[in-house]
């Protein structure tokens, strides 16, 4: 009767142990949705909305309609189980960019005064010579996004975009600007439908571009134009948006050529007990476009340094902030 009385005890016990332990995230693993398909959110952003976080991306997935481009949009509450939501775009050439245009990095953004959902993203011909930004728009975060135009921000040519949500609500876009030798901070429009002004041209020829605000310091970072070949990411820092900005420096050691990543967003989780920002970077097949994986992992961060650690499982509780690295199991390398 003792053992029969204790067994359902234990097994709540140890239900109760597992629930506690913050869920893990595998850098470089294939990384599943609900569905149990690998997730296809590449060149991707994230925002928040209430308690939940909505993350969008390329949508790479094969036996797709070779004369559309997808963008994917998938939710969660822990920033590790991700529910597919919707395939938020099919776009189609919308007339001027020929049957292999090209549409990349998509980055949502709310807008509380209209109540609008903007999307940007890269658009470009074939051969990369028009070098636009592309904008859609939805009443709903998850919904169908309807394309409304494409054109070169502040007149300058536009090639890998990124975002920046400032602490104010202030949005931003990031964008490479080729000829310039550069990457651009430029604030939205009111409506989020256009670029205002331009905070900062940083004379670095970098894509890829990701900001992070934290602790009175801002945080930009880049990699070099290398293509799909994964490269040493850099990163410079300034008091404020409108520079001057530091010296670049390596955000890894540069043989490592950034764990093999390419970033896409310094993501900033403010818990209860630490703020932490995690790299979000792609790790880029381009023979397997639909297997391309993707480096998370939290960066040490403070007083003008920002280090990438190697890459290792760690544990993330977005209500405290806190991570955990699992120091003695290392991720598994990317194929």
């Amino acid at each position: 009767m003792q053992m029969r009385k204790s067994a359902p005890i234990l097994l709540v016990t140890a239900a109760l142990l597992l629930a506690a332990v913050p869920p893990t995230v595998h850098p470089g693993d294939a990384w599943m949705d609900n569905r149990g398909q690998q997730i296809e959110a590449h060149g991707g952003g994230i925002i928040k909305l209430g308690n939940t976080w909505y993350w969008f991306g390329e949508d790479r997935t094969q036996g797709l309609d070779p004369l559309k481009r997808y963008v994917a949009c998938y939710s969660s509450t822990d920033l590790v189980h991700w529910t597919f939501r919707n395939q938020v775009m099919k776009q189609a050439d919308p007339g001027d960019l020929g049957a292999r245009f090209v549409l990349e990095r998509p980055k949502v953004f709310y807008n509380a005064k209209t109540k609008k959902f903007v999307m940007y993203m890269h658009i470009d011909d074939s051969r990369y010579a028009l070098a636009r930004v592309g904008v859609a728009t939805s009443d709903t975060v998850d919904g169908d996004y309807h394309y409304v135009r494409s054109f070169r921000p502040l007149g300058q040519e536009s090639r890998d975009i990124g975002q920046f949500i400032d602490d104010d609500g202030t949005a931003y876009l990031i964008f490479e600007d080729r000829p310039a030798h550069g990457f651009h901070i430029a604030k939205l429009t009111a409506d989020y439908m256009d670029v205002e002004k331009d905070m900062s041209l940083i004379r670095q020829s970098l894509e890829g571009g990701a900001v992070v605000h934290y602790k009175g310091l801002y945080y930009a970072l880049g990699s070099h134009l290398t293509g799909w070949n994964a490269n040493p990411n850099l990163y410079a820092t300034a008091k404020s948006l409108e520079g001057p900005w530091s010296e670049f420096k390596d955000i890894a050691p540069p043989a490592v050529n950034t764990y093999g990543s390419q970033s896409t967003m310094l993501l900033k989780v403010v818990g209860s007990k630490v703020t932490t920002v995690i790299f979000m970077g792609d790790i880029w097949k381009p023979r397997t476009q639909w297997d391309s994986r993707y480096l998370w992992m939290p960066v040490e961060i403070g007083d003008g340094n920002l280090h990438l650690p190697e890459p290792k499982p760690f544990t993330l509780d977005v209500k405290t902030g806190r991570t955990v690295v699992l120091p003695d199991a290392p991720a598994a390398p990317a194929k």
